[in-house]
C-alpha cells in the first residue's frame, strides 16, 4: 500500500509518499481501508519533531473507513463495519491495523468524512468543554482560533450550552465565519488588543477560561483576559511552543491557574473512547454541531496540506482522500 513516511524531522517536504508491506492485523486489532483521513496540527508536531516519534514513522492519527481484516480476539468489530479512530500513529496511509479498543462504530448519521474530520477535533471540544473547565450556562469564555477545526466545533457546542463566545481570527476574512459558527464577538489576534476587548465584552471582569490552541504568540494575552482565578487551557502550539516562564507569573494576575490537556488522556479506554464519540456524535446528530471540510487533498499532496495548516489560511478540518 502507499503512505506517507517521515524519515527525517523537519518541514513539509520531509513526507514522502512510499510503497510500505502493511503485516496482518495483530491480535485484538483490525485493518480499515480509509476513505477519508484527518489533517491536524499535531500531526506537523509530529513531522518536525516537537513531539518525537520513532524514526522513520509514519505520520497522522486520525481517519475513517470500512474494516477489511480483524486479528484474533476480535469480537465487537465485524469486516464491514464503518469505523473511525484517533490518536493511532500512521493514519496518512491507504490502511492500517489499529488496537480494536480504539475503533469507533459510525452510527449511520455519519459520513466517513465528517468522521474522519470530527474525531480529534470534535472530541478535543467535547473534552474541553464537558471535562477539563465545565462550562456553565451564562458564563462568557475565550476561544483563539474561532474559525479553525477545533474552534468551530468548540464555538457552536459552547453557544449549545448557553455560553456566550469571544472569538479570535488571524484574519478578518475570517469573522464572518467564526461570528456564524456560535461567536457572539469576534476580534483579529493580529490586529487587535484582545485583553482590552475582552474587558470591554465583559464590564472590565475578564473570563473564566480560556481556550487557547495558538500557543506562543498569544500565551500572555490570554493570561490578561481571565478573571481572579481563571483557567487558561493551552492545548496547541500553532504558533510555536510557550517558552519556560516563572510560575509566579500567574499570582499577581489573579491566583491563575494554567493546564496544558491532551485528548490521549480523556480517551484512556474503550469505555472513555466510546462515551466522547457518543456526545460528539449525538450533537452532529441533532443539528447544535456542524462540521465543516474546507479543504480536501489527495494523499500524495500531505506537503500541501500542511503548508495550508502552517499559512493558518485553513478554516474548519482539512482531509486527505486516500
Amino acid at each position: 500500500m502507499k503512505a506517507i513516511i517521515v524519515r527525517t524531522p523537519g518541514g513539509p517536504n520531509t513526507m514522502v509518499l512510499e510503497d510500505i508491506e502493511l503485516s496482518p492485523p495483530g491480535p485484538d486489532e483490525v485493518r480499515l481501508r480509509h476513505t477519508a483521513i484527518g489533517v491536524n496540527f499535531i500531526d506537523t508536531y509530529h513531522r518536525s519533531g516537537l513531539y518525537k516519534l520513532p524514526l522513520p514513522t509514519g505520520i497522522g492519527s486520525e481517519g475513517a473507513g470500512v474494516v477489511e481484516v480483524v486479528g484474533e480476539n476480535v469480537t465487537r468489530i465485524k469486516i464491514g463495519d464503518r469505523i473511525a479512530y484517533v490518536n493511532v500513529p500512521g493514519s496518512y496511509s491507504e490502511a492500517a491495523n489499529i488496537p480494536e479498543w480504539r475503533a469507533v462504530k459510525l452510527p449511520d448519521s455519519i459520513t466517513d468524512e465528517t468522521a474522519a474530520a470530527c474525531m480529534l477535533k470534535g472530541m478535543t471540544a467535547q473534552y474541553l468543554l464537558k471535562r477539563t473547565f465545565p462550562v456553565q450556562a451564562g458564563q462568557t469564555i475565550l476561544v483563539h482560533a474561532a474559525a479553525g477545526g477545533v474552534g468551530l466545533i468548540l464555538c457552536q457546542w459552547a453557544k449549545h450550552l448557553g455560553v456566550t463566545v469571544i472569538g479570535t481570527v488571524g484574519a478578518d476574512s475570517k469573522r464572518e465565519l467564526a461570528l456564524a459558527n456560535g461567536c457572539a464577538h469576534v476580534f483579529n489576534s493580529r490586529t487587535e488588543d484582545i485583553p482590552a476587548k475582552v474587558k470591554e465584552v465583559t464590564g472590565g471582569l475578564g473570563v473564566p477560561v480560556v481556550y487557547d490552541s495558538i500557543g506562543k504568540d498569544t500565551f500572555m494575552a490570554s493570561l490578561n483576559c481571565l478573571q481572579t482565578r481563571g483557567l487558561l487551557v493551552t492545548f496547541g502550539n500553532a504558533s510555536g511552543a510557550v517558552p519556560p516562564f516563572e510560575p509566579h507569573l500567574l499570582s499577581p494576575k489573579g491566583s491563575l491557574y494554567l493546564t496544558r490537556p491532551t485528548l490521549l488522556h480523556y480517551t484512556r479506554n474503550r469505555e472513555e473512547m466510546q462515551e466522547t464519540a457518543d456526545d460528539l456524535f449525538s450533537m452532529i446528530a441533532s443539528g447544535a454541531v456542524k462540521i465543516t471540510v474546507n479543504q480536501r487533498f489527495s494523499l500524495e499532496k500531505a506537503c500541501e496540506a500542511h503548508e495550508a495548516l502552517h499559512s493558518r489560511a485553513t478554516t474548519g478540518a482539512t482531509l486527505l482522500i486516500p
